[in-house]
């Protein structure tokens, strides 16, 4: 099946053809895009042979953005257990109550999905540096993928975040910038720091990729409830009365309805679920304007709560997209203190042996306070987002070495002229430039991925000789990694040019090469080049040891 994806805007329904790095709707110039699929063909294709499928969210490949397989970036994510939970249906007398283990991703949180699909996405679009803010989940989850991909990772978090969850991400190689601000205010820094440096910046809701791989968490419960629903093979999709999820700036729930949608228009599930979304009460935007009966959310200035990942106090589109929902379909949004949300997390560990992130306990404490008010009844089938896990990095691994701090009110004070700009330029200190001239994408993919994670360095890459020379010229890097066998211009002739240029010859030049030289091509070498390594047998630290002499 050949992908034909179009994208319709919600604001003017405008309709265009899906392209990688579409930003806005070239009609009112919105920018919440959602993409549209052939899906009477999809259902023919998923009754065919969806069951023969790896268990992973990648078995619903046709309701994905991405055009080619080959970008795939993948470590098993998705297909995650929908488990019963007896021991608390019986002490509540709800037998129905399932719990969706997204802390069964690679990472341990359902952000998983969302990093999967994104840089996937940014792969197949030859995206290389990536800019996020986050509250945590996601930047462990991009800094986890974008190692894998050789995608290099600036994450901004507000400094309420825990700090082993800045030391995993940093763990992975991201540059990770500590903001000393709201989660609000984190966010427009990034901003400001994408656009200042040219890097893509990851919107969120609005980045079709995070929003579509949240539909797969639908696409397997419906799935899941069928199978345990009817263990004869009868009726494939089942979705629940309800799905009970925390929120903070609302991307699962959006990208969940939309799975939901799909299949209910495939005709694969016979009705939509209600949604219960949950805040915390110290941040609690939706919420409040849900009850309050407005159409727009009255944002949260100053969040007041412990549980740092649901902490956006500024919704934006996503409430009266979330709220029109619920008033058309059922369901409701309701606001829990953090005791009812650390209590849950007791009771879930103590009832079924679930040890759970505070924000998957939001979602706990919501449902029990539904169920206790009978908003939710004995007879219907809820299922919970679990959305995560945390699992620490031990601290004597990184400290705090890989994390920057900023303060963007300091930045903005009246005895600094440049404002933000110079704060974030403040984080380029460590800035050495260097080439790389090689043309086997999976080695320069190696190359780059060591520097990233070991230092901040400005990577300029050719493909081969001929264009790596003008690189150079271009560039004037601080250091040269060099292949030796290369299309239109050899390493060897590359290195002969660059020696015989004033500007050039002083550049250090590291070969890095399969070749097994003679002794012609040692003694050609001999005395022009700092350090000679063998691909495929040399460990990063050789690398690095080599780069950092060559530069001192």
């Amino acid at each position: 099946m050949s992908k034909n994806i179009t994208l319709k805007c919600i604001y003017c329904d405008h309709q265009t053809p899906y392209r990688l790095k579409t930003g806005s709707c070239p009609h009112c110039a919105e920018d919440w895009l959602d993409p549209l699929y052939n899906l009477d063909e999809v259902q023919l294709i998923w009754q065919r042979g969806l069951k023969q499928r790896p268990q992973t969210m990648w078995r619903y490949w046709e309701l994905l953005p991405l055009l080619d397989k080959a970008n795939i970036v993948s470590m098993g994510e998705g297909c995650t257990p929908l488990l019963p939970l007896h021991n608390l249906g019986l002490m509540m007398g709800y037998p129905h109550l399932y719990i969706k283990d997204e802390r069964q991703g690679p990472t341990g949180s359902f952000k998983d999905r969302q990093a999967a699909l994104a840089v996937s996405v940014f792969k197949e679009s030859n995206i290389k540096e990536v800019v996020v803010a986050t509250t945590g989940n996601v930047g462990i989850s991009y800094s986890a993928y974008s190692a894998r991909a050789g995608i290099k990772l600036w994450a901004f978090l507000t400094s309420t975040v825990v700090q082993d969850k800045m030391r995993e991400a940093a763990l992975y190689g991201t540059e990770v910038i500590k903001v000393t601000a709201s989660y609000d205010k984190t966010k427009e820094v990034a901003q400001q720091f994408a656009e200042h440096k040219g890097f893509f910046l990851d919107k969120g809701v609005k980045n079709i990729a995070a929003k579509e791989s949240m539909k797969t968490v639908a696409l397997e419960i419906a799935e899941q409830l069928g199978c345990l629903l009817h263990p004869d093979g009868r009726g494939s999709f089942v979705a629940p009365d309800w799905y009970v999820q925390a929120i903070s700036g609302g991307l699962g729930p959006v990208g969940v309805w939309k799975g939901f949608s799909e299949l209910k228009q495939m005709g694969l599930i016979a009705k939509m679920p209600k949604l219960a979304l949950i805040q915390a009460e110290g941040c609690a935007p939706m919420a409040n304007s849900f009850k309050a009966n407005l159409p727009q959310a009255v944002n949260v200035a100053d969040p007041q709560t412990l549980i740092a990942t649901v902490a956006t106090g500024s919704p934006g589109a996503v409430y009266p997209y979330l709220r029109n929902i619920i008033l058309t379909y059922g369901g409701t949004m309701e606001a829990v203190a953090d005791s009812e949300s650390f209590r849950a997390m007791h009771v879930m560990a103590q009832m079924e042996g679930i040890s759970m992130e505070p924000a998957a306990g939001v979602a706990f404490a919501g449902l029990f306070k539904l169920i206790n008010r009978q908003v939710i009844r004995p007879e219907e089938t809820v299922v919970v987002n679990c959305s995560g896990h945390t699992f620490p990095v031990e601290k004597h691994l990184l400290g705090e070495r890989r994390i920057q701090a900023l303060r963007p009110e300091a930045a903005l004070s009246p005895d600094t002229s440049e404002g933000v700009l110079t704060a974030l330029d403040n984080l380029d200190e460590r800035v050495k430039s260097i080439a790389i001239i090689e043309d086997d994408p999976g080695a320069a993919r190696l190359l780059r991925r060591i520097l990233q994670a070991k230092g901040n360095y400005n990577l300029h890459e050719a493909s081969d000789g001929e264009a790596g020379l003008a690189l150079i010229k271009e560039t004037l890097p601080d250091l040269v990694l060099l292949d030796l066998m290369m299309p239109k211009l050899d390493g060897f002739s590359l290195l002969d040019m660059l020696k015989e240029d004033e500007a050039l010859k002083n550049i250090p030049v590291i070969v890095v090469t399969a070749k097994t030289l003679t002794p012609y091509d040692k003694n050609r070498l001999s005395g022009r080049i700092e350090a000679l390594l063998k691909k495929g047998a040399f460990m990063e630290d050789d690398l690095l040891e080599d780069i950092l002499d060559a530069l001192e």
